[in-house]
């Protein structure tokens, strides 16, 4: 398919997409964790890639790094507190070709109450009609935030000197996105 025909709007199709991120754990491995979807949106100007926008919704309950007693901790207020704050959002602000199939799209990032503006470096991964006829595209990407900035400051100080997570968490994204009909 042609990219210039993939202007329209899209829903995301949370069975076949990712939301992960990446932290550091006692500075020594990675823990790896997604948050599921509770609603997305894309607009997708192939002629002019600056109307394109985005807008997400996660749902933090939902949050899963395979390890339930970690996950539990990440609900509570000491990290993204689920109860005050169900949901992390980002509403994009523009979108930049940066070359070849890789976008910058620049938008809100609200986390804990907060919000900040971030850039993520995002790449057109293919376009293919599937089983149903329906038309899918790909993309993948990510950036690193800084929790803090979050206000997600809790930590504990390890006997090595250490701390037990770290402050940059790497956002991964993995996109199926299907048009509408």
């Amino acid at each position: 398919m042609n990219p210039s025909d993939l202007t329209g709007t899209y829903t995301l199709d949370p069975a076949h997409s990712r939301f992960g991120f990446v932290a550091r754990h006692a500075m020594i491995t990675k823990i790896h964790g997604s948050i599921p979807v509770k609603e997305a949106v894309v607009v997708l100007d192939a002629g002019d890639p600056a109307a394109s926008r985005a807008h997400v919704v996660l749902d933090v309950a939902g949050i899963h790094t395979g390890n339930q007693y970690r996950d539990a901790h990440l609900r509570t207020g000491d990290l993204l507190d689920a109860a005050g704050h169900p949901s992390i959002t980002f509403d994009s602000a523009g979108v930049k070709h940066a070359g070849g199939d890789d976008y910058e799209v620049t938008g809100d990032l609200t986390i804990r109450g907060v919000t900040r503006q971030v850039t993520i470096v995002m790449t057109y991964t293919g376009t293919a009609a599937d089983a149903q006829g329906v038309t899918r595209v790909g993309f993948e990407g990510g950036t690193v935030i800084d929790r803090r900035d979050f206000g997600i400051t809790y930590n504990a100080i390890l006997e090595t000197g250490g701390v037990m997570i770290s402050d940059k968490i790497t956002i991964e994204l993995d996109l199926s996105a299907v048009r509408a009909t």
